[in-house]
């Protein structure tokens, strides 16, 4: 087998080079961005609530009414031998479903398409680096963009529509910011690329529920803010609520619970992570060891990768 230690992908039934897979320019996956995806962590040498993650995705390919030829014991199949192959202990896993190539010519039939599947995986990615994180990181609001309605682009839908992210993250590159935020048409706090937002005012937490992606991860947070006596609230948070937060912090596969200390002009806990999200990012790595949510890396052999 050819060298994946920097990263794998499974393509047409065949472990390749991360470096060397691609898909044809004519797939709608690519001049449509027609596309359901999903990224599991794995973390140690397991995959960090792998069923989880599997069902969100073959939620997404029903909903975009996909045919690709797996089901979810086979895409787990594929993942497990993808990265045992690639030797990676700690890895982003994607999983993705494509619209595929339309062989009718002038077709814009999606029904026509040829669905596929394919994955990849490289080594652990961390949204914001975990230095950063540490000391709190810095977000903009974005002014220019709001975020796409979920009535136009379902966000449960875990997908490439990048327009909007991408244009915020331009905006927050250009003011010296790390990373975006988006609103919705009415001014509520939605989410960010690859990342849920969440507000704490004392014992209480608040994220949206509504034009986001209802994240994995953010389901963890939810329950390690239970488990540490925090009040939750998931409903729509208006950006003048948001202004009176205690704390800031983010959510996402890359990197667990990320602090916030600066958005926009404003600084939060002082210009540094807050206590509640430090301790919420040190309880998530020490989650992501726990047993019960974790499912060994398979080696091709049906044996288990050891850590």
């Amino acid at each position: 087998m050819q060298d994946v230690s920097k990263g794998a992908a499974w393509m047409g039934g065949n472990i390749i080079p991360i470096s060397d897979a691609a898909v044809s320019v004519t797939d709608w996956g690519v001049t449509h961005s027609d596309i359901g995806y999903d990224v599991v962590p794995v973390w140690k040498g397991a995959f960090f609530r792998l069923n989880d993650y599997l069902d969100r995705f073959m939620a997404s390919v029903h909903a975009l009414r996909f045919d690709i030829g797996v089901d979810a014991d086979a895409v787990a199949d594929i993942l497990h031998d993808m990265v045992s192959a690639s030797g990676l202990q700690n890895a982003y896993v994607a999983m993705v479903a494509a619209r595929g190539r339309n062989p009718i010519p002038g077709s814009r039939d999606p029904r026509d398409c040829n669905n596929h599947f394919y994955a990849w995986c490289v080594p652990y990615v961390h949204i914001v680096s975990p230095d950063q994180a540490d000391q709190g990181t810095s977000v903009w609001i974005a002014k220019s963009v709001r975020r796409i309605p979920q009535d136009s682009v379902n966000p449960k839908v875990k997908n490439y529509h990048w327009g909007d992210f991408t244009s915020g993250l331009f905006e927050a590159k250009d003011k010296g910011f790390e990373t975006t935020l988006l609103l919705d048409h009415e001014g509520n706090v939605t989410e960010g690329p690859g990342f849920n937002a969440f507000a704490v005012y004392g014992d209480r937490v608040v994220t949206s529920d509504h034009g986001v992606l209802h994240g994995i991860t953010r389901a963890t947070v939810l329950d390690m803010c239970r488990e540490h006596g925090l009040r939750v609230e998931t409903r729509p948070l208006p950006l003048e609520e948001f202004w009176h937060a205690d704390e800031v912090f983010l959510s996402s596969s890359g990197g667990g619970v990320i602090p916030v200390a600066k958005v926009d002009d404003r600084t939060f806990s002082n210009g540094a992570a807050g206590p509640v999200a430090s301790r919420l990012r040190a309880t998530y790595f020490e989650g992501l060891e726990k047993d019960h949510l974790r499912t060994p890396v398979r080696s091709h052999g049906g044996m288990t990768e050891t850590a």
